[in-house]
């Protein structure tokens, strides 16, 4: 009796065992080790290498660069200098801003002065070396070479913790200077000690976003030995005498404000420094820190992050070489990093109406990159994040709500607009996730939005756009662009009005997305500009390059494919295949030699294509139009080959918020979204093995390319769920509900697989 009840104790025990074993084995899948921060730091890709979890508001990251435009997200991997270590970063940005609240570990002799990089001036800034840096996903850490000082840091969504490991010394600091950011200018700001542990303050920032308001709480693991307050770089002292009576050493505000702890440390002595960040206020700041780190354990933080980012990682599992992990994790990890978190944990927020709000029914987004975005990064949401997706739509949809215009945002960040950029390109992510399902949007109200923003009467010649069908340059800057993005968005919301039953709205912007005909002319088979009397711009010279210019960051080359939805349309007007086949064979052919070096926005040249920058990213797909389906599959495995890495210096133009890197991972699983907004994504040649991709709605996409090699690069034949596959493209329906794509590749152009027009993608004019 008892040798029974102890065997099924044992059998218990052991059944619980493999339950823990078993659950474990499913959690604990470990990608991170592929992520490499450093990929983008070097060159153009402005990434930023520090500690955060996935689309966390803390973004804590070491600063070598303030200055620069080169270094848009704080750190260049060339230099040689910190200054310090700020809570928050843009990835993978052109312009610099954010780089707030920064603290900065030093000993010796006391600077409250940043210094120079290039050591003319001193300051608090450090010397340092790669060699003593280690960087992982929500993880850095680097050696201090001017005070002996590792620094290590880590993040949760609200809050970061930092470790400072001292060396014996009488004058060790840690030194808080409220006057720093990236580029910019603090306007107003203040500081007061708490306790004999704790800081509280704010600072005002006037940018790229014209009004920020960033609160923090700091909290050391020991005890302040003494504290000091500099305003305008002179000390504030409590004196009983009339000089100084009124002036507080606990307290102060001003535009140049910097706050010192000073101890006195024995040799590898720890001190820890936890901070928490608002938009709205101290006391909010103080409860983001105690709900998120509620105590001075670093390891655990940082594997909480871990897992975090292992959680999104596993929605893609990858087989391949060591290079080809690291290059794909890192842009996973990099799509995985913006828009991020606005709310606190209270739910409140504010507002772009400059008032606090809470979202009550959604989680508030912020940092909007949308020109670049819309093409690949929120499609992939679609896909792989598509609760996240809804609630920055609704993050949009509040902006609309706030905004004195009644816009849409265009590139917003931290309750600002800052206008940059043309189109309207949140309506593309909108009505790509209401034809993919997306779930928790309020879609008339959405639509309402789209509407209004493509019909606002001061928003940049939309009202010269409906009037004449094209933007006139001689009204308007970028007037090509503008009038080829208006009519890619236009078919946007033509194509929710008909689902919407909204049949004159339909009418309306079907006629406006075929808007890009007008500015086509047919005797240089390119857009070219057109002035308000319907006159073509004289002396046109195709590859002049001009910043506000008729182009956006590129010239007619980039600019003349940006028809999305109308591929057959512009086919038609090259007069067939082979005429426009011809004409995108010289764009990656061309030899132009003008000199375009120092011109920010021209990186990752093919011939006339700027893989660099957004306009071409579609561009190699419009083969697959025309029946040369092969050389989009040769294009795209060597943009892929040339263009993305897993070094520093691997990405060849900014990340812009992710978007180059979800333009690698859809090409690198064999299809992409050329039209965000229809139901296609257009094949090409997968650059691994094999990949898995674990989609929000519990499904998986198993890819396999069967004879994969580096040479291998073209499509020999395709099946989808077993079933022979001879079309160029697959729609959302062929993958939402998982299955298998096999791909069977060789060295050699199979000219005939894709070939037929039978099998070319649809159009937005083959229905209209």
């Amino acid at each position: 009796m008892h040798k029974n009840i102890i065997s099924r104790i044992i059998l218990f025990c052991l059944f619980l065992s493999a339950c823990d074993q078993k659950q474990t084995n499913e959690i604990i899948t470990d990608y991170t080790p592929y992520v490499k921060p450093l990929v983008g730091t070097l060159g153009e890709g402005n990434t930023y290498p520090g500690a955060q979890v996935p689309f966390g508001m803390v973004q804590l990251s070491p600063d070598t660069e303030r200055w620069n435009w080169g270094a848009a997200s704080g750190y260049e991997y060339s230099d040689s200098t910190i200054y310090g270590f700020s809570m928050t970063h843009l990835h993978g940005t052109g312009i610099p801003d954010l780089g707030d609240i920064l603290f900065m570990p030093t000993e010796g002799k006391l600077h409250i002065n940043s210094g120079k990089k290039d050591l003319s001036e001193p300051g608090y800034l450090s010397r340092f070396s790669h060699k003593n840096e280690i960087t992982e996903a929500n993880y850095y850490s680097v050696l201090l070479n001017d005070y002996n000082i590792k620094t290590e840091l880590t993040a949760t969504n609200r809050a970061g913790l930092m470790r400072f490991t001292f060396p014996k010394s009488d004058s060790a600091h840690i030194v808080l200077d409220l006057s720093h950011v990236l580029r910019h200018k603090v306007i107003w700001s203040n500081v007061r000690v708490e306790d004999g542990s704790t800081i509280t303050g704010m600072h005002q920032v006037k940018g790229w976003a014209k009004e920020r308001y960033v609160y923090f709480a700091a909290k050391f693991s020991r005890p302040f030995d003494e504290t000091r307050i500099f305003s305008n770089k002179k000390e504030e002292k409590y004196d009983s005498y009339k000089t100084y009576r009124f002036k507080s050493s606990i307290e102060a505000a001003g535009p140049d404000i910097q706050f010192v702890a000073d101890y006195k440390t024995e040799a590898s002595e720890q001190i820890l420094v936890k901070v928490g960040i608002s938009a709205i206020s101290t006391a909010n700041a103080i409860k983001n820190l105690d709900t998120e780190i509620v105590d001075w354990d670093f390891n655990q933080v940082k594997e909480n992050g871990k897992k975090l980012w292992n959680k999104e990682l596993a929605k893609f599992e990858v087989s391949g070489t060591q290079e080809q992990k690291e290059t794909f994790y890192t842009a996973a990890y990099h799509a995985f990093m913006s828009p991020t978190n606005y709310f606190d944990v209270d739910r409140s927020y504010r507002g772009f109406d400059q008032n606090i709000h809470k979202a009550e029914d959604f989680d508030n987004y912020t940092v909007f990159s949308l020109w670049d975005t819309y093409r690949a990064t929120h499609p992939l949401f679609c896909l792989t994040q598509a609760d996240r997706n809804a609630n920055m739509i609704n993050s949009m949809l509040e902006h609309y709500k706030q905004s004195p215009d009644k816009l849409l945002p265009i590139w917003s960040f931290w309750n600002n607009e800052t206008w940059c950029m043309i189109g309207y390109h949140a309506v593309p992510v909108i009505v790509d996730a209401y034809f993919k399902s997306v779930k928790g949007v309020n879609w008339e109200l959405a639509y309402e939005a789209c509407v209004r923003a493509a019909t606002h009467p001061q928003y940049d010649a939309t009202q010269e756009f409906e009037k004449l069908g094209y933007v006139p340059y001689d009204i308007e800057n970028e007037s090509v662009s503008k009038t080829l993005e208006y009519a890619y968005d236009d078919y946007c919301i033509a194509r929710m009005a008909k689902a919407l039953g909204k049949t004159e709205d339909y009418k309306r912007f079907s006629k406006r997305a075929m808007s890009y005909k007008n500015l086509f002319d047919p005797k240089i088979g390119l857009m070219r500009p057109k002035d308000s009397k319907g006159e073509w711009m004289p002396n046109f010279d195709t590859h002049f390059f001009k910043h506000m210019g008729a182009y956006t960051e590129g010239t007619t080359w980039q600019y003349t494919w940006t028809v999305p939805h109308d591929v057959q349309g512009l086919i038609n007007s090259y007069g067939g295949n082979e005429n426009f086949t011809n004409k995108l064979d010289s764009v990656f052919a061309s030899r132009n030699d003008k000199d375009y070096l120092g011109v920010d926005d021209i990186h990752g040249r093919i011939g006339e294509y700027w893989h660099g920058n957004e306009p071409s990213h579609h561009i190699s797909h419009l083969y697959s139009y025309a029946g040369q389906a092969w050389k989009t599959q040769e294009l795209t495995r060597k943009i892929i080959a040339t263009q993305y890495g897993n070094k520093p210096g691997s990405l060849c133009g900014n990340d812009d918020c992710g978007q180059m890197s979800a333009w690698y991972i859809f090409n690198s699983m064999g299809f992409y979204p050329v039209c965000p907004g229809s139901d296609e994504y257009i094949i090409t040649s997968p650059a691994v093995p094999s990949v898995r991709m674990n989609m929000s709605n519990g499904n998986s996409l198993e890819i396999i390319a069967q004879n994969y090699s580096e040479t291998n690069v073209y499509i020999q034949s395709l099946k989808i769920n077993g079933k022979e596959w001879d079309k160029t493209w697959l729609s959302y329906s062929d993958i939402k509900d998982g299955g298998k794509i096999e791909f069977v590749l060789g060295d050699t152009p199979n000219k005939n697989w894709g070939s037929s027009e039978k099998v070319s993608p649809p159009s937005f004019s083959d229905n209209i």
